[in-house]
């Protein structure tokens, strides 16, 4: 992991020094006439590095470099965007001097960011950071004054870049250095980790993704004050660039908070994100000639929907619900001023949140990697909550986002996902008259929000195992984007008719689907399929021509009210654990076993606290599905007879495939050694732990281990087969409870289970709980030996599964070697007088082999693990 970690910090510092050359070579070599690097090239080269740059910063996200995950992002930004409009003018959409007024926003707001960034870096010493962020931001600033002034400031640009490629050669020479003398000789400066920045309070856990994010904020709030202040003469298509890059990022960073389990800023980056689509679309019409419109509603809608969200975001940070309450007043500019971004009203709103943005990027960037904390007044929600009765907060913690089936890298998305459904559905209520379809500003909210965003809420869903909610997101943002383009995209006039009636009806009865699935989920789930159902009949009757006067305005209205109604719902109960907004009840029950009352605990297999949860559970009498080094098992203690019978039984168990019995260590065959042969003991060790499942003589040792009659159960009359796991959670949860009864996590004659999920899908809530470690490791069975005659010096082989028959021959011999020279184990020495039972206990109804034969029939005693001989 540490050389992974080396290996993005190393990709990172070289390709900003990569970008760098490349920037130095074409100022230097530029004359005021002809560029020393066609524009087009150049865009591509920056974009690529770009690209790379991004990887590198996504890939430290959430870790302890945070001020290099966001100098990464942050120059991945700027290289991304001044590369797209490079390549317009090479490729004719902008005129060359159009370059001036595309590139001087966009530069003037990384040359702010970068400064912060590096001041910051300064102010914590961190040399190579701070020399690199202050390096490009003076690159860009003596960049505008040479667009502004031909021939000016190009020598200045190249020399800062020339600074910031020798810190990268110093960089990657120190590096270099350090791994060829393994750590003995290290340069000062080129360890990016120091002890201020290993911080793990839960308000430090994104912090480089809000970095980043208030950057993205800066850059589209610089472009679109800039003609208010007459820096440019207006919002053109040069500026579309910037204003898209920074959407994507933002939508970038969105799904970075979700995987910190941060809703809130999930869901405030996703609002924002679309913003910067939209006003980069407003841009884009310019290139047409065309002046947009803005219907009122729908920037209410959207204010309304920031205030709610900024309210809440209190109880992050008092100065964070101050922020968010900024674009709320630049929504409700909007909607005072019908042309939308083009305005001085949103304009001046604009300029404004250029100002807090720079300020609140000071004090988030200052506060992730400081000691000394900046105070942003955290607490006082919390605190004016706990003096109002009946109001009581939820606890932020681990199981807050714990899903349905196994564990999740993601938090909710149903807060978003339903805020976007109002967001489209109040947007497709404006009329286009007679205007141009392109010209109504509904097109990028119902593209954007109801298809884009929602569609990455159907992802995220889909990751935390809800797939009834991921399947409603993408079906709806399919429907929404294709509606979209195709009424609001200028297409609808020549398509209309049966076409468009065809697919809408295909859409319908998949929706019919989804509205039966939401009677067994709850009521308002129900209201806002079958609302939505009414949407597509009144897309359907609009089609053939046939749509009675204010039907579609009054059923959107109505489903974008449900849609609010669950937004409300969803973010209020995440944060309050009393009292709740209801969602209703079912209004059809499964009967029946299960039903879908009650989820058994799915936890984490990597963490120990779940091992314990399981462990308790089985202690307890309860039945579990655990990760092995093959498949999945459903696993019970060997003594509690009643929790083997379960397993026995919830499994559908065949009489000839019985269950085996595992071990975490040969240390708990030790009270009844005496009855086992020192080569078998000895084999077992020089053997396990692995994938080898050994048939052994059974008898009465077995009663040693609590099994009572639950012993018939396990293995046959004859033998039963044991085995130690190449598994640290399997040994460690059968060290906590004991030898345990063993068979695989399936109904008898199903498909092996190679993925936590399965468990709980084939068994349903017969389990008692799950340890979910995602994908088996090994779709292979393991290998079954017959040890049942080991004392003649011959095993024989059931099934050769992960094991080869040549490794295992391989340690037998060995073993056999050994005991001929008189060392045998010293932890388990042989009882010289073994009692009767032990001979007895020979005798088996297995074949037994030489060692080079294989026997080909399997035995019912194999197929306790793994049902599936095929594999």
């Amino acid at each position: 992991m540490t050389e992974r970690h080396t290996l993005h910090v190393s990709l990172g510092i070289l390709g900003i020094a990569g970008g760098s050359l490349l920037l130095l070579v074409k100022d230097y070599a530029s004359s005021p006439g002809k560029d020393f690097i066609p524009h087009t090239a150049l865009g591509i080269l920056l974009i690529i590095i770009a690209a790379l740059l991004a990887y590198t910063g996504i890939c430290r996200s959430l870790s302890h470099a945070q001020l290099f995950s966001s100098l990464c992002l942050t120059v991945s930004a700027l290289w991304c965007g001044s590369g797209l409009v490079y390549i317009l003018v090479g490729q004719g959409v902008l005129l060359p001097t159009e370059l001036r007024s595309s590139l001087v926003p966009g530069l003037a707001a990384f040359t702010l960011a970068l400064l912060i960034i590096g001041s910051v870096a300064l102010l914590l010493k961190k040399a190579v950071l701070s020399l690199i962020a202050i390096g490009i931001s003076l690159a860009c600033a003596h960049q505008i004054a040479g667009l502004s002034a031909a021939g000016f400031g190009q020598s200045a640009t190249a020399a800062n870049y020339l600074l910031v490629c020798l810190v990268g050669v110093y960089f990657g020479f120190g590096r270099l250095l350090s791994t060829v003398t393994k750590g003995k000789v290290e340069p000062p400066g080129i360890n990016l980790k120091g002890k201020a920045e290993l911080k793990t309070e839960p308000n430090q856990k994104c912090s480089d993704a809000v970095s980043v994010g208030l950057v993205m904020n800066l850059l589209s709030a610089c472009v679109l004050a800039c003609p208010l202040l007459g820096v440019v003469p207006r919002l053109s298509v040069g500026h579309v660039p910037w204003l898209w890059t920074a959407g994507v990022f933002q939508l970038g960073m969105c799904v970075l908070f979700y995987r910190a389990m941060d809703t809130l800023a999930a869901t405030f980056y996703g609002f924002t994100a679309l913003l910067k689509f939209a006003e980069g679309y407003t841009a884009l019409l310019s290139f047409y000639s065309i002046q947009p419109f803005s219907p009122v509603p729908f920037p209410v809608v959207f204010a309304v929907l920031f205030s709610v969200l900024a309210l809440f975001s209190c109880q992050k940070s008092l100065l964070e619900g101050l922020y968010q309450l900024f674009f709320a007043a630049y929504c409700i500019a909007i909607a005072a001023q019908p042309q939308g971004f083009n305005q001085a009203g949103t304009q001046g709103v604009q300029a404004a949140i250029f100002v807090v943005s720079a300020i609140m990027l000071l004090i988030t960037t200052f506060n992730m990697v400081s000691r000394a904390m900046i105070p942003t007044g955290q607490g006082y929600f919390t605190a004016l909550v706990n003096r109002m009765p009946g109001l009581t907060l939820r606890a932020h913690d681990k199981e807050l986002h714990t899903p349905h089936l196994g564990y999740s890298k993601y938090a909710d998305a149903e807060v978003l996902g339903h805020a976007c459904s109002v967001l489209a559905a109040f947007a497709v209520t404006a009329t286009v008259d007679n205007r141009d379809p392109l010209s109504v500003l509904v097109l990028p909210w119902v593209v954007a929000a109801g298809g884009a965003v929602q569609l990455l809420c159907g992802s995220v869903a889909f990751a935390r195992g809800k797939t009834f909610e991921s399947t409603v997101f993408i079906l709806y943002g399919m429907m929404w984007s294709v509606w979209g383009l195709t009424r609001y995209g200028g297409l609808y006039g020549e398509t209309r008719g049966f076409n468009v009636a065809v697919g809408i009806i295909s859409f319908m009865l998949f929706n019919c689907l989804v509205t039966a699935a939401t009677l067994f989920l709850n009521v308002a789930w129900f209201a806002y399929a079958l609302t939505f159902q009414l949407i597509l009949i009144s897309f359907l009757l609009d089609a053939v021509d046939a749509l009675p006067y204010g039907y579609d305005i009054g059923v959107t209205i109505i489903f974008g009210l449900i849609s609010f109604y669950c937004f409300l719902s969803h973010i209020f109960n995440s944060t309050f654990q009393s009292p709740q907004i209801p969602l209703g009840r079912p209004l059809i029950k499964l009967s029946g076993i299960g039903g879908g009352a009650n989820v058994c605990p799915h936890v984490p297999a990597r963490k120990a606290s779940s091992v314990h949860q399981m462990a308790e559970i089985m202690k307890n009498g309860g039945i579990c599905g655990m990760p092995t080094d093959t498949v999945y098992v459903l696993v019970a203690a060997c003594n509690r007879p009643d929790a083997v019978v379960k397993a026995y039984k919830v499994k559908k168990q065949a009489q000839d495939r019985p269950m085996s019995l595992w071990i975490s260590s040969i240390k708990q065959l030790e009270p009844v050694r005496h009855l086992l042969s020192p080569l078998l003991l000895d084999f077992m060790e020089a053997a396990w732990p692995s994938s080898i499942s050994m048939v052994i003589p059974r008898g009465p040792w077995m009663d040693t281990f609590g099994l009572g009659d639950a012993a018939k159960h396990i293995g046959t009359p004859q033998s039963i087969a044991i085995r130690n796991p190449d598994c640290s959670v399997a040994t460690h949860l059968i060290h906590l409870v004991g030898p345990i009864a063993v068979t695989s996590a399936n109904p008898t004659g199903e498909a092996d289970t190679t993925h936590h999920n399965q468990v709980y899908a084939k068994l349903g809530d017969k389990v008692d709980g799950v340890l979910c470690d995602g994908p088996s490791p090994e779709n292979i069975a393991s290998t079954v030996v017959d040890c049942t005659k080991i004392e003649t010096g011959h095993i024989g082989f059931f099934r050769v599964g992960l094991i080869p028959k040549s490794k295992v021959l391989q340690i037998f011999e060995e073993v056999q070697r050994r005991h001929r020279q008189g060392q045998t184990n010293p932890a388990f020495e042989y009882d010289l007088h073994p009692p009767d039972a032990h001979r007895e206990l020979g005798s088996g109804e297995y074949d037994t082999c030489s060692n080079h034969q294989q026997i080909l029939q399997l035995s019912p005693i194999v197929s306790n693990e793994r049902e599936n001989p095929r594999t």
